[in-house]
């Protein structure tokens, strides 16, 4: 009998042209990069291993196997974890189950799962998330599967005991699993240093294979050509080998019960080729035997939420009047009617900055936690916008969005630069000019962009600051310094001519998020000459082109550009330690190269923003956005040390038996 894989580890990574490439390599694991599974799924994952993954008959054949091995039944509720592109998910939903479930890291393939789904009209509930931390409650499946050698990733194999955990707990007591992977005894032993085979009539692959140094995993190298580009990926990749011996002994640490081996299977491909990781095969099947975990006792209390603002009787320099206007009061109120409709939650606000922490600290105890949206910044000074979530952190008060420290890092925008560059993450070429510098060495080619280092809400960015000759550029700077009053350090940027991006994220990767729709900004309806940029007059200046014209409409980007900018995003998520939502700005290049412009931690969240234009377009209303952030926060809060804890520290939040209604 024959059976074959899902996630075959043959193969995967982002075909960018600017991918390295490397010539002979002496030693395989030292190019290893210990998060290589983030990158790695995508389209041209799916054309290395086409023979297995995209071939129907075998998923047929497969579906046929692991329903009789686990005695399927269609009411069961399954889940196919590791899923890729979900294709036994949905050849079991073809055959009428009814509760399938899939989940899998790669962005890329579960996009590519949810369109195939909605096109044949399947009912299958895909997830993007992280297996080692599972979005689903306690006895949750009747079925978990993990299949074609879609384990054993992690450089430590305690991150592969905390996808068994996971797996266990989700289970219902004697729910059965069931794990598909490599004979690592078999593989240790027969797998081929050298290898190279046809994967299309324009592509070719070559592997070269090596053992790690503790002899427990196998490194993989894979250079990819195409035959009118050259090389096209040149990647390393590595799976640990398991044994009959050693996953069962896992299993059983675990807690699992009625472990059973299904023989050994050999792969059956069409092109039989390069096999891979794929040539030898170890189906195991184990229970959950367990209780039933307690069901608690869900609280029908209101949570008290005070949600933090800007100031309106103080001035705020971003705004073009100085103060808060009629579209601000208008924006706040449109605020609280949205949060009004939130009927699990009781809201109030401060917003008058002079007693702000003492307002604070009579209500700790008394609030569950803070939702921040004071972007004005302290004092409403765009530089003290972290002195807000400080305080709360002073307090032990939990709180909505990033941390002073992100806030910090994003607000410097030479330095988020820096940071994306040492991540090997594509920035605009640029030039970093100090208050005390009036010459300086410029190798850009024009246009540019010239912009404040240290700014919000687009401030003193207008279709002045684009500079086609030094004399413009001279005034543009000028114009910031003097005009504005900017005394801090200017950016002078080349001016990127192509599609100018907004991505949105909502959760806190890399256990549960949401991607919304990427916008691009349509400037078709401009006047001729000027210059296509979103700005302070698209944001603020009513009577402007920009502002009248300017539209948000959904991205039409190549598969791969919008791939590569979503996992970007998420590095810089986890590197810059944002939380619960933020946006990211791009902007392409003339050849199409998506290149970095900002981060924005704790983005707008005014209802006519991008933030909620893009979940608008994903069918959330502004009320419902809202939602979103707050339950993503409490998440948070309830994920650290098991308690109500939002501020990463260990401090216990003190409330009081019973919570009452506040005011101030």
């Amino acid at each position: 009998m024959k059976i074959n894989g899902n996630q075959a580890g043959k193969s995967r990574k982002n075909g960018h042209s600017q991918t390295p490439k490397f010539g002979p390599v002496d030693n395989l694991e030292s190019y290893l990069q210990p998060d290589w599974w983030r990158r790695i799924f995508n389209s041209m994952y799916l054309k290395t291993d086409a023979d297995v993954v995209e071939d129907k008959q075998i998923t047929n054949r497969e579906v046929d196997l692991f329903t009789e091995f686990l005695g399927l039944d269609k009411n069961m509720v399954i889940l196919d974890l590791a899923c890729g592109q979900g294709r036994h998910s949905l050849e079991l939903a073809r055959r009428g189950f009814r509760n399938v479930n899939g989940l899998d890291r790669s962005h890329y393939l579960i996009r590519k799962a949810k369109n195939l789904s909605a096109s044949e009209g399947l009912s299958v509930n895909f997830k993007e998330g992280d297996a080692r931390k599972l979005p689903y409650t306690a006895d949750t499946f009747d079925i978990v599967m993990i299949l074609g050698n879609s384990f054993g990733y992690f450089e430590s194999t305690e991150d592969d005991m905390k996808i068994l955990k996971e797996v266990f707990r989700v289970l219902k007591p004697n729910g059965k699993f069931l794990i598909d992977v490599a004979d690592g005894n078999y593989l240790r032993e027969n797998y081929s240093p050298r290898s190279w085979e046809w994967i299309d009539n324009k592509h070719f692959v070559c592997r070269e294979r090596s053992l790690s140094s503790d002899n427990q995993r196998l490194i993989s190298r894979e250079v990819i050509s195409n035959i009118h580009k050259g090389v096209i990926v040149d990647q390393f990749y590595a799976e640990r080998l398991y044994s009959r011996e050693s996953l069962s002994e896992m299993l059983y640490r675990t807690g699992y019960k009625n472990i059973s081996f299904i023989g050994n299977y050999a792969t059956d491909s069409k092109r039989n080729q390069d096999l891979g990781m794929m040539e030898r095969r170890i189906i195991v099947t184990a229970s959950a035997v367990k209780e039933w975990t307690p069901v608690k006792v869900k609280k029908t209390e209101l949570k008290n939420v005070v949600v933090i603002m800007g100031d309106p009787s103080r001035p705020d320099i971003v705004k073009p009047s100085n103060v808060f206007d009629t579209d601000d009061l208008e924006t706040i109120m449109n605020l609280k009617i949205a949060l009004g409709q939130l009927k699990d939650y009781r809201f109030t606000y401060l917003t008058n900055h002079s007693t702000l922490f003492n307002d604070l600290q009579k209500l700790k105890g008394r609030v569950d936690f803070a939702l921040n949206l004071c972007d004005e910044g302290f004092d409403n000074n765009p530089r003290k916008e972290l002195h807000v979530p400080a305080m709360l952190e002073v307090l032990n008060i939990p709180y909505t969005g990033s941390n002073p420290q992100c806030l910090a890092y994003c607000y410097d925008k030479s330095l988020i630069r820096g940071i994306a560059k040492e991540m090997g993450i594509p920035v605009a070429k640029g030039i970093y000019i100090k208050p005390e510098d009036n010459v300086f060495e410029m190798n850009i080619e024009f246009p540019v962009i010239i912009k404040p280092n240290f700014g919000d809400s687009s401030f003193a960015i207008t279709k002045e600051s684009v500079a086609y000759n030094l004399e413009e550029v001279n005034d543009a700077i000028i114009r910031i310094r003097e005009n504005l009053g900017y005394e801090k350090p200017v950016l002078l940027e080349e001016f990127l001519t192509g599609k100018d991006l907004t991505v949105g994220i909502i959760g806190n990767p890399p256990e549960s998020y949401t991607f919304l729709p990427v916008v691009e900004e349509d400037y078709s309806a401009l006047p001729e000459g000027l210059p296509k940029i979103c700005g302070y007059e698209a944001k603020w200046i009513a009577d402007s082109p920009y502002f009248n014209l300017l539209k948000s409409i959904p991205a039409n980007l190549p598969e791969e550009t919008e791939k590569v900018i979503m996992e970007h995003c998420l590095r810089l998520f986890e590197r810059l330690e944002c939380r619960d939502y933020v946006r990211f700005d791009w902007r392409l290049d003339k050849k199409g190269i998506p290149k970095l412009l900002e981060v924005n931690p704790n983005p707008g969240w005014c209802w006519d923003g991008h933030l909620a234009k893009m979940a608008a377009i994903k069918g959330i209303s502004y009320s419902d956005m809202l939602l979103q952030i707050l339950q993503t926060a409490e998440q948070r809060f309830n994920n650290i040390n098991g308690n109500g804890n939002g501020n990463g520290t260990s401090h216990q939040m003190e409330l009081t038996e019973e919570k009452k209604a506040f005011t101030l």
